[in-house]
């Protein structure tokens, strides 16, 4: 029995290198080409014509702020038309999105609800009425973003580098209001310039990450609008995107705002949801991404990563710490009790809880240090929040496992009730 459990806590130790230690790999690149790194002499290059596109429910208290940033972008305003889609909204979303400039799409069903499905009939709408022909892409953002002044012209740069789709750098509004907040907050930092920034710079593909991203119009017209519904539809587009050859960019210089839950029932049912999306995509798509290792001609690496993000990688730590306890109850109430197999599953139990703390704990200091003068909030703050970082990580535990068996859909959180003044460059 001992040697199995020797050899069982091996194998999952070894799973874990295999498919994660890349991760590692990303963030020493990252590190590396920041110390021999110049600044960014990339041409503005042509200036293509955008819609920027919002699918907003009762947003009455944010949208009309994302609609003046978008307005006060360093880029010829020519150049930019504003489509808000009010879905389904009983409040004036609508009115304060025109009043602010903005071209108002209003739509009613109470069948097909959600983001992917309001995207959708906009854009077959534009595509019916030829208007889609006007632009080069479209940006697509959440209600509560708000952009850095310079957001489009680093986006313009990236896309004329070729990309058909390209992502941004997500910062947050409202970091220091409590450790759930930092919490997101850290973690968007750490996606932004820690995976997607080292795809860009290794030539591999990015992932688009909800909300701040921007997609060519030949990608709109050729999926006849946005067909990906599942609840997380933005993983969605970039699984599929990838085992359809496309590259996603990212765009390191292109920063967008946005605002993260505070309370834990928000936050709870929000990531409720993203837990049951990333098993809807696996389920879909899982045996694409894994063909597409071996049989990819551009993208083999690309499928790979994308592979191992939406695989529930807690499930091995929670199958290897539910064997190993299993093995240290039935000894420790066995009358003739094992001590090597006690201390063995007892060393795996604690190691795996403190390998888990630590390496979220390494990961999420150093991308504070790092990113240190892009975090609104206090000293202290950011010291503290990075503590209690991977405890926020570890609530994801009862999370993924409740969304393995509840029913899920999409609802809305109320916005504009933290807002931070961010000073825009």
């Amino acid at each position: 029995m001992i040697r199995f459990l020797l050899q069982f806590n091996f194998c999952i130790f070894l799973i874990f290198t295999i498919c994660y230690s890349y991760q590692f790999v990303f963030l020493f690149y990252v590190l590396i080409h920041r110390l021999k790194s110049k600044k960014d002499v990339t041409p503005d290059g042509k200036q293509n014509r955008f819609a920027f596109v919002t699918s907003a429910r009762n947003e009455k208290n944010v949208i009309g702020e994302l609609i003046d940033s978008i307005r006060a972008q360093n880029y010829p305003a020519e150049l930019i038309d504003i489509y808000v889609i009010a879905d389904n909204c009983t409040d004036n979303t609508a009115e304060i999105s025109r009043e602010h400039g903005a071209f108002v799409y209003e739509r009613f069903n109470k069948q097909l609800i959600g983001k992917g499905y309001a995207l959708d009939e906009f854009f077959k709408h534009l595509m019916k009425t030829g208007e889609s022909k006007k632009y080069d892409g479209f940006f697509v953002f959440d209600a509560d973003n708000v952009l850095d002044a310079n957001f489009t012209k680093e986006m313009n740069k990236v896309f004329n580098k070729g990309y058909n789709i390209v992502t941004s750098y997500r910062n947050s509004r409202n970091y220091g209001s409590n450790w759930i907040s930092a919490g997101y907050a850290l973690w968007f930092l750490r996606e932004s310039k820690y995976l997607s920034n080292a795809r860009m710079l290794l030539h591999t593909s990015c992932a688009v990450s909800g909300t701040g991203f921007l997609v060519r119009e030949s990608i709109i017209e050729k999926n006849n609008g946005w067909k990906h519904h599942l609840l997380t539809e933005d993983i969605e587009f970039s699984i599929d995107s990838v085992i359809n050859g496309e590259k996603i960019g990212y765009a390191d210089g292109a920063v967008i705002y946005d605002e993260q839950p505070i309370t834990f029932a928000q936050s709870w049912n929000q990531r409720l949801r993203w837990s049951k999306g990333f098993y809807q995509v696996l389920g879909k798509y899982g045996s694409k991404l894994v063909k597409g290792i071996f049989t990819s001609k551009g993208n083999k690496f690309s499928c790979f990563d994308m592979f191992m993000t939406i695989s529930p990688a807690m499930f091995i730590t929670l199958f290897s710490i539910a064997v190993n306890s299993t093995v240290l109850i039935t000894e420790m109430m066995s009358s003739y009790g094992n001590y090597f197999l006690i201390n063995e599953s007892m060393n795996a139990i604690g190691g795996s809880l403190f390998r888990f703390y630590i390496l979220l704990f390494v990961v999420g200091g150093i991308t504070t240090v790092t990113e240190w003068k892009n975090i609104n909030t206090s000293t202290i703050k950011k010291i503290l929040y990075t503590f209690t970082f991977p405890l926020f990580i570890a609530t994801y535990i009862p999370i993924a496992i409740v969304a393995l068996f509840k029913k899920v859909q999409w609802t809305p959180i109320a916005h504009g009730m933290e807002r931070k003044a961010v000073a825009m460059k």
